[in-house]
């Protein structure tokens, strides 16, 4: 039974979600807001213009609690008479590696902070906690991925490395509480930062749309008994795979890039994450969820891109192209030729490579 079918059946909801703003909570806060009259409805969030910005359909009917995550004061406010706990707020990349003692202070001590708070104010509450598939680390020769598999962070990825301590925070808790480790997340629009140059091409990439996520986190609500004390992982199935080398010839090719001709290497070799979750079908067995395809994705990218983007990608690659290449890692480390900011990104030889495989 779905949320949709409960309608005649539930009682209001008490719901508090951290990180509203970012692409997955906004994902959410709609679909709450659907059925607004289920919910009660906190939302804890930075204080700045543009998350109030982008919060801004939501305050008529939703609470604001604006404030740092570890703010006690602010956050045993939020946490006051809660049933349910969606937490999403995090330091991610590229700010998490460049500034690690605000992730560790976020995603750490913020996760902490909110999960005591929670164990005073609301002890009966579920806490749903979103963690990464960066945990599992580099899988390029090894793509398949399950919730067993050994937690590997890549070289650097200070991100990965305060997810595991955040996740084993909530394991310890009193609450009742679920982890999904969410694959790679694609909202309906994208952004080309300098993190696309550290994937790999030949990275196995299953993404997830922000708009199935946010349905999942949903309608976790209605499952908890089958959520409880366990780990999942997130994903959109097997419709959703592609080699990342295809994923972004597509997304360029919708966005009117097709000249672009990146080359190899400025893409790095080693020393990132994502694959295919083996065991996706778990959590959809569930939630049933998995609704979006890649072919969605690419749909939604077409419809946000607007004609002005397309002309001015079409007329002006050249341009993009050394506008990106200036921003890639890998081909700065070659250029640079310091082994170690070299061995971050590529193989040494042939046989190294291979070995990885192995």
């Amino acid at each position: 039974m779905t949320l949709h079918e409960l309608s005649e059946l539930k009682p209001i909801t008490r719901v508090l979600v951290t990180g509203g703003a970012g692409s997955v909570g906004l994902e959410v806060l709609k679909e709450l807001h659907q059925h607004k009259e289920w919910y009660q409805v906190k939302v804890l969030e930075r204080n700045i213009p543009g998350v109030l910005r982008k919060l801004k359909p939501f305050r008529k009917d939703f609470q604001f609690i604006l404030g740092d995550l570890c703010n006690i004061e602010i956050v045993q406010r939020a946490t006051t008479d809660i049933d349910f706990v969606i937490h999403l707020a995090a330091v991610i990349p590229p700010m998490a590696d460049r500034h690690p003692d605000l992730a560790e202070k976020t995603n750490i001590e913020g996760t902490r902070i909110l999960v005591r708070a929670i164990e005073k104010q609301s002890p009966s509450a579920f806490f749903l906690y979103t963690s990464s598939i960066s945990i599992y680390g580099d899988r390029v020769y090894n793509p398949l991925i399950t919730v067993e598999d050994p937690l590997l962070p890549s070289d650097g990825d200070e991100y990965a490395e305060t997810k595991i301590r955040a996740e084993k925070i909530v394991r310890n808790s009193r609450l009742r509480w679920s982890i999904f480790r969410l694959s790679a997340i694609m909202g309906p629009q994208t952004r080309l930062d300098p993190l696309f140059f550290h994937m790999p091409l030949d990275t196995s990439l299953e993404i997830a749309t922000a708009r199935d996520t946010g349905f999942a986190l949903v309608e976790a609500i209605y499952h908890q008994p089958a959520l409880a004390g366990n780990t999942f992982n997130l994903s959109g199935g097997e419709k959703c795979r592609a080699s990342y080398r295809e994923f972004l010839n597509n997304v360029f090719k919708v966005m009117g890039l097709e000249k672009l001709e990146l080359p190899e290497h400025a893409f790095a070799q080693k020393n990132f994450h994502c694959g295919y979750y083996a065991d996706s079908n778990e959590l959809e067995d569930i939630l049933h969820f998995q609704q979006d395809s890649l072919e969605d994705y690419y749909q939604m990218l077409q419809t946000k891109n607007t004609l002005f983007s397309k002309i001015f990608n079409s007329l002006f690659p050249y341009i993009i192209r050394l506008f990106l290449l200036n921003k890639s890692d890998p081909m700065r480390a070659r250029k640079r030729k310091k082994s170690d900011e070299y061995k971050r990104f590529f193989y040494a030889n042939v046989s190294e490579a291979v070995g990885a495989g192995n």
